[in-house]
């Protein structure tokens, strides 16, 4: 009686092992951020091609501390976003820490005394935000919203609706017109807020949990996590964050007013979502948040260089981003195809 053997397979060799690496590489890769990286390549292309002045040092180390802001309340914004929640109220945060601290200088406060207050001022919102959220149960949708009014609102009425000037030397020395290697504070602030940013997500548990709560909050709540801590905490560091932010622009204009920021919050959040966080939460970018927030800033300084009317620069700029989280979107269903004519059968 005799039997028929089937031979084994011959094992993967080495190039269906580095195919299925490389897939693997693919799979994990945030599309969205892949394709923003493409656009903000080619607006900072045209830009430099339209405008000799684009590539001046200068120019560039300008950019950097334009940037720096709408950077650092980014990646805090980053945070919220992810664990699935929103924060309309960091604009007028920032406009609140920078008319109190302007009032604060005035009144004869230490520099470093009112840059803690300035901290501790941003963080006392966001706790705000994050208590009535997590622990009330009220939409943070509602919940900022309604502080992007109050907090304002206290900020006109404590300097009347006009600018405080700051006439502390040092206070600006410190923070305003600091430069090393020719960049500003502001420019090198933002880059240690990334890498905290990158560390805090990647490299800790509560990058983990708010990644978990926005994605599949109910089973992170079931795994022993406090879930309303952590969302407390995400809308915690959003306001320490915008209050950084806060007493850095006041520093460099050596003013504070109750009505500087204006729209600062949707800056901030198109800057996330365009580097591909997800509105839904469950997934964050950093360096999605990175290149988004250097696109924002690379259209609104390139414009200025042309001499484009004040006027249509929201318009062009508007047009700008739908157009990019058009080509977003096209990029995805890109990405789709691709990997369905290199799947193996």
């Amino acid at each position: 009686m005799s039997t028929t053997q089937t031979p084994p397979e011959a094992p993967a060799g080495p190039s269906a092992q580095r195919l299925a690496r490389q897939r693997s590489i693919w799979e994990r890769t945030n599309k969205a951020t892949l394709v923003m990286a493409g656009v903000t390549l080619a607006v900072f292309v045209f830009f430099a091609a339209a405008d000799s002045a684009f590539l001046t040092f200068a120019n560039l180390s300008n950019l950097a501390t334009q940037v720096g802001p709408v950077l650092i309340v980014g990646v805090a914004m980053t945070f919220v976003i992810t664990a699935g929640q929103i924060d309309l109220s960091v604009g007028s945060i920032v406009a609140f820490v920078a008319a109190i601290s302007a009032q604060l200088l005035v009144a004869g406060w230490d520099s470093s005394l009112v840059m803690v207050a300035a901290l501790l001022m941003g963080l006392g919102w966001g706790l705000v935000n994050g208590w009535f959220t997590a622990y009330q149960g009220i939409p943070a949708f509602i919940v900022t919203l309604a502080t992007l009014s109050v907090v304002r609102g206290l900020a006109l009425f404590q300097t009347g609706g006009f600018s405080v000037p700051i006439a502390s030397t040092t206070f600006v020395a410190k923070l305003g017109t600091a430069r090393w290697l020719g960049f500003s504070a502001t420019a090198w602030i933002a880059l240690a807020v990334v890498v905290l940013g990158l560390v805090l997500l990647h490299a800790t548990r509560f990058g983990q949990y708010v990644i978990g709560i926005g994605a599949a909050a109910e089973s992170v709540r079931r795994a022993g996590v406090n879930v309303k801590l952590v969302t407390m905490a995400a809308l915690g560091f959003s306001g320490l964050a915008a209050g950084l932010a806060g007493l850095l622009i006041a520093a460099r204009l050596g003013s504070g007013s109750a009505n500087s920021a204006q729209g600062f919050e949707l800056t901030v959040i198109a800057a996330v979502v365009l580097g591909g966080t997800s509105l839904l939460g469950g997934r964050g970018t950093i360096v999605g948040t990175l290149i988004g927030a250097l696109l924002t800033q690379i259209i609104a300084n390139g414009l200025t260089l042309l001499s484009v009317s004040p006027y249509l620069t929201p318009i062009i700029t508007g047009a700008v981003l739908v157009l990019v989280v058009w080509v977003n979107l096209r990029g995805r269903d890109l990405a789709w195809f691709v990997q369905r004519l290199t799947r193996r059968p």
